[in-house]
């Protein structure tokens, strides 16, 4: 029994960084919806979100299996009121009043697969999500998981475009993962404290554009050009690794959840008037000319992405790298933007 007790905080010593985000994300509660609740990803992502103090309402959606996931989740001793809905029928109960929503919804990646097999699939969710988004919870702020972010997100945005209520402040791609994974192969290369390291990650949310700015890194570190390139490529296939791992019985799930939840109490935390809260994530942007969407640093505030920042000085690894990305960035938002409109 004692070892129940203390399972809480156990869990919260073990993802400081969420815990201390979410210690003081609490000033208003918020109606949080997951839209993919019944995943891989969205079961441990609504655990997760469960535990944030700011949470006051969580509605979980799926197309099945939702009554068991809520159910579960709803047993845990937080204030959030745990709701489950399933289908198309029951989107609206789920959406409406949504402050931010969450979407995991889709299929995950197999051995052999790329993000870009995944889109024939994945894009027609999201498309068929962001219309009922339109409809229900216009003004809510949408983070996208489904993969391949880097069309998926230009789906959602032209389709809220086609229904009039697109506001690129309130669209977000999470691209925290790539963070996190900077972050954690960093520190283990170079002997540091894993919950002190920071890295920005831009671009894209695949593959080689997935650009890692090591030289922008706290704390500041030197790096061999070995030590870099096994870096960058390790971040950049971070997500083959898992699914690799995992011998075709799962990708990155656990991990993705984990960043999932860093990046929602962030928004939290914005919405809640914080003015420090700064994360990587793919929005609509100018930052890279000929780019609409890219993933840089984004100032989170009540309106959302209060402010897209710049890359700041490039190393001459990383200019390259971004010249590299730009062609194939350029092709997922095309593809995402044309079949939004097809």
């Amino acid at each position: 029994m004692a070892f129940l007790k203390q399972i809480l905080p156990a869990l919260r010593q073990a993802v400081p960084p969420l815990q201390r985000s979410m210690s003081s994300a609490a000033d208003q509660k918020r109606k949080v919806a997951i839209l993919g609740a019944g995943g891989g990803i969205g079961q441990p992502l609504g655990l997760l979100m469960k535990l944030n103090p700011a949470v006051g309402k969580l509605a979980l959606y799926d197309v099945a299996g939702t009554a068991g996931v809520a159910a579960d989740i709803s047993h845990i001793n937080t204030t959030a009121e745990t709701t489950g809905h399933t289908g198309p029928e029951e989107l609206e109960a789920a959406l409406t009043g949504a402050d931010v929503i969450i979407i995991p919804a889709g299929v995950p990646r197999k051995p052999g697969m790329t993000r870009d097999d995944l889109f024939n699939i994945n894009a027609g969710i999201v498309k068929t999500l962001a219309e009922a988004i339109a409809k229900y919870s216009p003004s809510a702020m949408v983070t996208v998981i489904s993969n391949p972010v880097n069309s998926t997100v230009p789906i959602a945005a032209e389709t809220f475009k086609k229904a009039g209520t697109f506001d690129p402040k309130r669209l977000f791609g999470v691209t925290t993962l790539d963070v996190v994974r900077a972050r954690t192969f960093l520190a283990a290369k170079k002997g540091l404290d894993v919950q002190s390291v920071d890295v920005p990650v831009v671009g894209g949310h695949a593959g080689v554009t997935i650009l890692p700015l090591f030289s922008q890194a706290t704390p500041s570190v030197t790096l061999t050009d070995e030590e870099l390139e096994a870096l960058t490529k390790r971040t950049q296939d971070g997500g083959t690794e898992v699914v690799q791992a995992k011998a075709g019985k799962g990708s990155a799930t656990l991990s993705m959840a984990y960043a999932g939840a860093l990046f929602a109490d962030a928004v939290l935390k914005g919405l809640n008037g914080a003015t420090d809260q700064v994360q990587c994530a793919y929005v609509e942007s100018s930052v890279v000319p000929g780019l609409q969407y890219f993933s840089s640093k984004v100032r989170l505030g009540p309106s959302g992405a209060e402010e897209v920042m710049g890359l700041g000085t490039l190393s001459a690894y990383e200019q390259k790298g971004l010249e590299a990305l730009k062609a194939e960035l350029k092709a997922s938002i095309d593809k995402g933007v044309s079949f939004a409109n097809q």
